[in-house]
């Protein structure tokens, strides 16, 4: 296990003016469990690269354990890395897959056999060690591949994507199997997705990405409750964060928004903030529902209700404007119904409708 520092990190592919990774600094704890999350091409499997040696920086350094490894090949680097693809051999067996890096090494084969024994428990493949991969479920191949990475016992484990290839159901399995894994082992994890469903379930620390910068970084509930910006509300939740354009207003300590002819309780916080045009951030389960005109709510018209077992996801319209918010199943909603809307204040989040940035985390 190592710390991870990266440092002024800069990256432009040959034939593009926009950087891949612009000016990147970020530590990753030894130990820790980092999830890159952002959209395609927001930078994020390039930064995993530089880390892996796959890939070099334009200026910028990488530190693994304290040494500069910025311009080391991957070899002297003491990493593992589990790609999207499974890339296993097909003309192995399980058992020689596993033990492939070792047998690179020249490690001996007692030792060799030992290790892939127990990387093959952690991972429940004991059974098809002689199995070659076409013989294997998806899962299973993507088992393989990790067993492949951990059984050299890295200082660091990069990923990148590695569940996208499977289906939902074994996707969700392998997420919990790979957390518990991870979580016994205490591998530095760098792992890279643009699922924000994994990066919540998955990582000690999320850092969102966003045309080669690092615009959010922190612990997982902290990013969601409370996005830095328009973009990662907009991005992390599903559904994503709404966001209501109106004006803040102030009547002596006491603050609210109007949003068209409406008015919406806002924080004690926001009565510090100037009046004027803002965005407000408000997360779908953060609204309760209500038949009748409720007090400091907002009359929305339901367009779309979709049932989904647990909870029902009600699209609706406030003027020209359109929220989500989640109601109970008990609670049956048609299209044309007049609902009233109240957010809970203390979860709202005030936006400069100009720069995206948040304005107060009240």
């Amino acid at each position: 296990m190592a710390e991870v520092e990266i440092s002024h990190l800069f990256k432009t592919y040959s034939g593009t003016t926009a950087p891949a990774t612009r000016d990147i600094t970020l530590t990753v704890a030894d130990g820790e469990f980092l999830v890159l999350l952002g959209p395609s091409g927001c930078g994020k499997t390039t930064l995993l690269r530089m880390i892996a040696g796959l890939e070099l920086p334009d200026s910028g350094t990488v530190r693994i354990g304290g040494a500069d490894v910025t311009y080391r090949p991957p070899r002297e680097r003491n990493l593992s890395m589990v790609f999207q693809s499974y890339a296993v051999f097909p003309h192995k067996k399980v058992v020689d897959n596993i033990g492939f890096g070792l047998a690179m090494r020249k490690t001996d084969k007692a030792v060799i056999r030992e290790k892939v024994e127990w990387a093959a428990g952690l991972l429940r493949l004991e059974d098809y060690l002689d199995r070659y991969p076409a013989q294997l479920s998806g899962g299973q191949r993507q088992r393989v591949a990790v067993a492949r990475a951990i059984v050299m016992e890295p200082d660091v484990l990069l990923m990148d994507e590695p569940l996208s290839n499977l289906d939902a159901l074994l996707r969700l399995e392998f997420r919990a199997e790979l957390k518990k894994l991870l979580t016994e082992l205490g591998t530095t994890c760098v792992y890279v997705t643009h699922d924000q469903v994994e990066a919540l379930s998955l990582g000690e620390r999320v850092a969102v990405m966003k045309d080669g910068e690092i615009v959010q970084s922190g612990p997982p509930l902290d990013v969601y409750d409370s996005p830095a910006s328009v973009f990662v509300g907009g991005f992390i939740g599903s559904p994503p964060m709404n966001f209501l354009d109106g004006t803040l207003r102030r009547t002596g300590d006491r603050a609210y928004v109007e949003v068209g002819a409406q008015r919406m309780t806002a924080p004690a916080a926001w009565s510090r903030l100037p009046e004027g045009p803002v965005r407000v951030g408000i997360r779908a389960e953060t609204i309760t529902a209500h038949r009748a005109e409720h007090d400091g709510g907002l009359r929305a018209v339901a367009e779309v209700a979709e049932p989904l077992g647990s909870t029902t996801l009600v699209t609706a319209l406030i003027g020209d404007q359109r929220l989500k918010v989640q109601v109970p199943p008990e609670f049956p909603v048609d299209p044309g119904d007049e609902l009233w809307l109240k957010p809970r204040p203390e979860r709202t989040r005030c936006y400069d409708p100009e720069s995206g940035r948040v304005m107060t985390d009240a």
